[in-house]
């Protein structure tokens, strides 16, 4: 039973900085690729951040520069380091992964529930 984990949400003031961590279990997590994706209620969700097998990141452009995603696979985890946060970055962020997925932000079958990150 593959389960993904998310925490560190919160509400924070514009400017500052959250770091969301994902654990995964249940899953052999041999470096697929893992990312963040966020939505925000009446649109569509997106993607935030990617990491590859390789380390290789994609980010979108609206977080580039500001967010870092980073991951240790010793711990079957996936971190997003959230900086000069803005409050368009508001939303449910998620975390997700599949041995299908790819840095184009397609195939990824198993998800987490979501935190909640509210900047003001």
């Amino acid at each position: 039973h593959v389960q993904l984990v998310e925490s560190g949400g919160g509400s924070v003031r514009a400017g500052t900085s959250l770091t969301l961590t994902c654990v995964t279990s249940g899953y052999t997590d041999d470096g697929h690729c893992m990312g963040w994706f966020r939505q925000v209620p009446g649109k569509q969700r997106e993607k935030v951040a990617l990491i590859g097998s390789d380390r290789a990141t994609h980010y979108s452009q609206s977080v580039k520069g500001r967010f870092t995603i980073s991951r240790d696979l010793s711990k079957n985890t996936v971190y997003l380091q959230m900086n000069s946060l803005k409050s368009e970055d508001t939303g449910l962020y998620y975390c997700a992964t599949d041995p299908a997925c790819s840095l184009r932000g397609t195939g990824f079958g198993y998800w987490g529930q979501g935190t909640q990150v509210t900047v003001s």
